[in-house]
């Protein structure tokens, strides 16, 4: 499939069977980390009985058996590296809901998705280089809410980031990391009839959740 908004040289490379492996290890000793329970915790806390999920990069799919088990009823992932199918099926398969997850190849910015009640996207806006038509999309997508998690645009993201960007221009690859403007990535969901009901201010992973007005 076309991956016209997020380059993939380098994209399975970074996000590889080493790393979906590392991930579902953890989540299986211990859960889901902090940002990804709240953004399970912002879901529900509007209701999510019964809804159906959609989330863009949803790597080993942790969130989505989450939100699978706390009552809704179908989801759907639209993830860019193939290297975590296999994880993924296999965590599902533990969790027994293997049948009520949809996985997808492919850039969610770049191709035509169905809509859903709750989007959700942890990790993945600064993996974007044209946040506007990323998060434009999946504010188009989503019925009821839309939440998504950022790092703080500060020296220290920043810094980080380019030590990261360096290394991958270095190995010949075209993927780049972002600290984008938090403002602007809430203006532009606002901008599609959503309004912030919850935010998360960490050092690390930042996150904002909004309902449809």
């Amino acid at each position: 499939m076309a991956c016209g908004c997020c380059p993939r040289s380098g994209y399975d490379e970074l996000f590889s069977e080493r790393q979906a492996r590392r991930d579902a290890r953890r989540y299986r000793r211990k859960g889901l980390d902090k940002a990804a329970r709240w953004i399970v915790d912002a879901v529900c806390a509007q209701g999510v009985e019964g809804a159906t999920v959609l989330e863009p990069g949803g790597g080993v799919g942790a969130i989505q058996i989450e939100l699978l088990k706390a009552g809704a009823a179908r989801s759907a992932i639209v993830e860019l590296s193939r290297r975590y199918e296999e994880v993924a099926a296999e965590l599902a398969s533990e969790a027994r809901v293997a049948e009520r997850i949809e996985r997808r190849l492919g850039d969610f910015a770049a191709e035509e998705n169905g809509q859903a009640d709750v989007v959700v996207l942890h990790r993945v806006v600064c993996c974007y280089p044209d946040y506007e038509r990323l998060l434009s999309r999946a504010a188009d997508r989503a019925g009821r809410v839309l939440v998504f998690t950022y790092p703080p645009r500060n020296f220290a993201s920043r810094a980080l980031l380019a030590v990261l960007n360096v290394w991958m221009a270095a190995r010949g690859r075209a993927f780049r990391a972002f600290a984008h403007p938090p403002q602007a990535l809430v203006a532009v969901v606002a901008e599609r009839g959503l309004e912030p009901y919850a935010r998360r201010r960490a050092l690390v992973w930042q996150g904002v959740a909004f309902r449809r007005r």
